[in-house]
């Protein structure tokens, strides 16, 4: 089975099925992303200790559900309102960085998940431009961390290329390759044979 899965045309009118599952994904992501933020610290400190703005490649833990949600519903805005979603309700539940804080954020990393697939005019759907979005949302966490919480540092300064790196290496990893083939496997099972991602997997005519 090829890695390149492309969609000759374009749908644009939501389902139920396309918010329900993107619903899904955000709602399971926000657990996680709240369980990172709580070992944050434990975690972050050590990288941190090892090698300033190391502490990034944590970064992807909070990046993969616009990815996710994208190459599964396959609709315009599915990165941004699954990213959305987990920041919500990671907010509701609690972090050390606050409700408006991760809402911004939020909405900042499924922009950027969102872009590669806009320029891509939502028809290319495979490992690379997955991998990209994880990069990009990367980039914007790295660009918003640094405006609101680390002004003291320099973008192009060591901390800042080694946090910029360490985060662009999670994205690439965690929210990009990681999630492609998580899809691939939820795919694979038949539990997406309602998406044209699940039947493209699975042999069936998209």
């Amino acid at each position: 089975m090829s890695q390149t899965a492309v969609t000759p045309t374009i749908h644009l009118k939501w389902r139920v099925v396309d918010i329900a599952v993107a619903s899904a994904i955000g709602v399971a992501s926000a657990f996680i992303y709240w369980v990172a933020a709580l070992l944050y610290t434990p975690i972050g400190t050590p990288l941190e200790a090892l090698l300033p703005g190391l502490s990034g490649l944590m970064n992807g833990l909070w990046l993969f559900a616009g990815p996710l949600a994208a190459v599964i519903v396959r609709k315009p805005g599915a990165a941004i309102y699954a990213e959305v979603i987990a920041g919500v309700l990671e907010a509701l539940m609690g972090n050390q960085w606050g409700g408006v804080g991760t809402l911004l954020i939020a909405i900042v990393q499924g922009v950027g998940a969102e872009i590669v697939f806009l320029i891509v005019a939502y028809r290319v759907w495979d490992l690379l431009t997955v991998t990209l979005s994880g990069i990009v949302s990367g980039v914007g966490c790295w660009a918003y961390t640094f405006f609101t919480n680390l002004q003291g540092f320099s973008f192009t300064g060591a901390y800042g290329i080694w946090y910029l790196v360490a985060t662009l290496i999670s994205g690439a990893l965690i929210s990009g390759v990681l999630m492609w083939y998580l899809y691939v496997g939820i795919a694979k099972t038949g539990a997406l044979d309602k998406f044209s991602s699940g039947r493209e997997i699975r042999g069936f005519k998209a």
